[in-house]
């Protein structure tokens, strides 16, 4: 096999597959284990919001370093760091879950970066699409058997302790780090970039990396949001979109017991599987002209409100609503992204493209990380079933402004 198909990348895509298969397991122990030791829901928003709050403050910072060392390199200091965090959760309490979701945010940022700037310079532009959607598929195939095994840990580790899930903890720990430590990029045995004179995998020098740092570079492109319609209107709708992702990962396993039938391991493999299958089954259908379609980006925001709708409704009707709002938010998660980001694509400059394009992806990072920080204490004031109608009502709100045909033309692409 060559291309996006050969062995050392698929070798990426199982690293990639186990460092967030970690993560697919957490998202449901940390609500569980914060209920079960007294904590509030703002105490469990605010450990799971950390995560990507941290992801989204650290992601400028690794394009720039990435550029400077090389992909290989960083990652192998990320892995460590990651082991180290996963050990953390085997034997503290909530400050020590707090402190390596943080770690873990740091290692999250410079991962996901270096992936996806090793494979997008490695492969030809024929192969590039296939690489990121094989990333892609594989970021988001944990939470598919992710949440299940969780469960399963949970529940045999109210009679016997939780050693399967430090077990878990531990091996896939050990896994990523021998996975990642042999993992090669472009056929080379480590990237030569180094310094002032290296070039790593973004393609980027060493002097360049220093004439423009990434928070000056960060900076710039904040004021773009603002300044900027298309990445304005695209910013507002991944962010409101994001919020009630964020809600769902955060809150389903403490939410699911209270719905007669429900499950939240059944509701997020639902959700997750419905995400693998639209990305790759409905793929054709997201628009590549660089034109705002309207009609289809309001249409996923009207998913996003009758999916939080189901949730939100859920302990009345069953669970067959709530399993509909699973489907029905999986559909929109799937597209909603490569949507917009396709759009921004075509609409920013070309000449601060990249930078303004990682501004957009950490207004997702907020969204999400806002899901459980904000979301949690408003559960706490009213409840879940509120909560989530609460979500509805703002994902509407967004909708009106993806309906909108015209944005003013403040920046055209070059």
């Amino acid at each position: 096999m060559k291309g996006a198909l050969s062995w050392p990348f698929l070798r990426l895509y199982v690293l990639t597959l186990l460092y967030f298969s970690g993560n697919s397991i957490l998202n449901v122990i940390i609500p569980l284990k914060g209920e079960s030791l007294g904590a509030s829901n703002s105490t469990i928003g605010l450990i799971m919001g950390a995560y990507l709050l941290t992801t989204m403050f650290f992601r400028p910072w690794a394009g720039g370093l990435i550029q400077r060392y090389g992909a290989i390199r960083v990652l192998r200091v990320l892995l460590t760091v990651n082991g180290l965090a996963l050990l953390l959760y085997t034997f503290t309490g909530l400050e020590g879950y707090f402190l390596a979701r943080v770690l873990q945010g740091v290692c999250t940022a410079f991962f996901s970066m270096a992936l996806q700037l090793g494979v997008i310079e490695a492969l030809p532009d024929k192969d590039r699409a296939q690489g990121i959607s094989m990333y892609s598929l594989c970021s988001y195939l944990p939470g598919i058997f992710g949440p299940l095994l969780a469960i399963g840990m949970w529940q045999s580790g109210e009679t016997g302790g939780m050693g399967l899930f430090a077990v878990s903890m531990i091996a896939i720990a050990i896994l990523t780090g021998i996975v990642g430590f042999t993992a090669r990029i472009g056929g080379q045995p480590d990237d030569t970039a180094s310094g002032e004179e290296g070039r790593g995998p973004a393609g980027a020098s060493g002097r360049e990396g220093e004439r423009r740092s990434p928070a000056a570079a960060m900076l710039r492109a904040t004021i773009q949001l603002g300044s900027n319609p298309h990445l304005f209107r695209c910013g507002v709708l991944m962010l409101s979109a994001s919020v009630v992702f964020g809600a769902v990962t955060a809150f389903v396993p403490l939410y699911a017991p209270q719905i007669q039938g429900g499950n939240a391991a059944v509701y997020l493999m639902i959700q997750a599987a419905v995400v693998v299958a639209a990305r790759f089954l409905l793929r054709s259908w997201i628009p590549s002209d660089g034109k705002w379609r309207s009609s289809f980006v309001g249409g996923l925001m009207m998913l996003l409100v009758t999916a939080s709708l189901a949730v939100g409704l859920s302990p009345s009707a069953g669970a067959a609503l709530f399993y509909t709002g699973a489907v029905l938010l999986g559909i929109a998660q799937a597209l909603l992204y490569p949507t917009l980001t396709t759009y921004l694509s075509f609409v920013l400059p070309k000449a601060e493209r990249g930078v303004l394009i990682g501004l957009f992806i950490a207004t997702a990072d907020l969204g999400v990380s806002m899901g459980g920080i904000i979301m949690g204490p408003v559960s706490d004031l009213t409840s879940y079933s509120s909560m989530y109608l609460i979500c509805a009502a703002l994902a509407a709100a967004a909708a009106l402004l993806a309906l909108q045909r015209r944005v003013r033309q403040a920046s055209s692409a070059s």
